[in-house]
């Protein structure tokens, strides 16, 4: 395990702990201490002997998923650098694998679409690590990875042990579950059974059924599905690209409002001269509404913005919040973020919600 110190002379400060360096936004303060953990052993080392110095702790990974403030973080920064893939079962028509927490998520979904495994396939292209993903529940085009994930490896750092969090008790809902909004669970490693085929699932989202062409509920090739993925992802500035301002982002910065009926109504109300709000069925009456149509029909188009335009709406997709300058602060995003949950609330009567975790910073 590697650490790094930083000075208490703000002129002396290592630049390994400047948390820029390891968020997809590249903003973000100084953090007190970093360390690096390979392993998961590393990991639960390093969570537990901050812990026991009383410092405060942020597991943090890919970076992909999280807004850190100007002030950065009062103590130890533990990044997840374990990698690793095996096979801990298999029958005729499944395989499970279990990957350590650091893995690339990419890396991952690029190896069991190589591999003939069925079920990750429309992920492909989410940058950040495997053990973020039960965290947000991460999903996309159709999938997410509560229907893959079996159980997940954690230390818990309430009781001092590790652990197995069957699926069933990993409480997934829409980009949520136990693990989001507490820090008592560390993810070491995650479960996943696969189908052992060279198929897709089953197509459910009718945009990446028109990019290949097929009908809703139509099987494909995985490889062909990944490519559709990746190139529908990278024409929304999804993918990340070191050259391209657009990718500077947390991707997704909204979740999608679900509604009860009601609501729905009073916001079809609203929207009556904009036509009919885009929509999916959720689950005990619910509607999940489009965030990406409210922002820009309450006027917050793809380039809008920000304070002196050090940051602004994603050119490619209204959905994503961009660090164009290199020069912005955190603070700078989130003035941005606010105008426009303030100002959707004011159009449609809608409160969006972020999906990034917001660290020191608040809308």
């Amino acid at each position: 395990m590697a650490e790094v110190l930083q000075s208490t002379s703000g002129a002396q400060r290592d630049a390994e702990c400047h948390l820029s360096r390891y968020t997809t936004l590249r903003l973000g303060g100084w953090a007190a201490r970093v360390v690096t953990a390979t392993s998961a052993d590393d990991l639960v080392r390093g969570v537990r002997e901050a812990g026991e110095r009383g410092e405060e702790i942020l597991v943090l990974a890919g970076g992909s998923n999280v807004v850190i403030g100007d002030a950065g973080f009062p103590g130890t920064v533990v990044l997840v650098r374990s990698r690793g893939l095996q096979v801990t079962d298999t029958d005729t028509d499944t395989v499970t694998v279990r990957v350590e927490a650091g893995e690339p998520w990419d890396d991952l979904v690029a190896q069991t679409v190589a591999s003939g495994w069925s079920g990750l396939e429309c992920l492909s292209g989410i940058p950040g690590s495997t053990g973020a993903t039960p965290i947000q529940n991460v999903g996309a085009y159709g999938q997410d990875v509560a229907e893959t994930i079996t159980g997940v490896q954690v230390y818990d750092r309430v009781a001092g042990t590790t652990g197995r969090i069957e699926a069933r008790d990993c409480g997934f809902s829409y980009r949520s579950s136990i693990f989001k909004y507490s820090d008592r669970w560390v993810v070491l490693s995650v479960d996943f059974r696969l189908n052992r085929s060279p198929l897709s699932g089953p197509v459910r989202y009718a945009e990446l059924a028109r990019a290949l062409d097929v009908a809703v509920g139509d099987r494909v090739p995985l490889a062909k599905a990944r490519a559709a993925v990746l190139r529908l992802r990278a024409g929304k500035g999804m993918v990340l690209d070191p050259a391209d301002p657009d990718t500077w982002s947390v991707g997704s910065f909204f979740t999608n409002p679900v509604l009860d009926q009601a609501d729905y109504e009073r916001l079809r109300e609203r929207a009556t001269e904009l036509g009919e709000p885009p929509s999916w069925p959720g689950a005990d009456g619910t509607v999940k509404v489009s965030a990406a149509w409210l922002i820009d029909k309450a006027g917050f188009g793809k380039g809008h913005p920000g304070p002196e335009g050090v940051v602004t709406i994603s050119t490619k997709h209204t959905l994503a919040l961009t660090h164009r300058s290199g020069t912005a602060r955190t603070e700078d995003l989130v003035r941005l973020a606010r105008e426009i949950r303030h100002g959707v609330q004011a159009r449609f009567g809608v409160t969006l919600h972020p999906e990034p975790v917001l660290i020191n910073c608040a809308l």
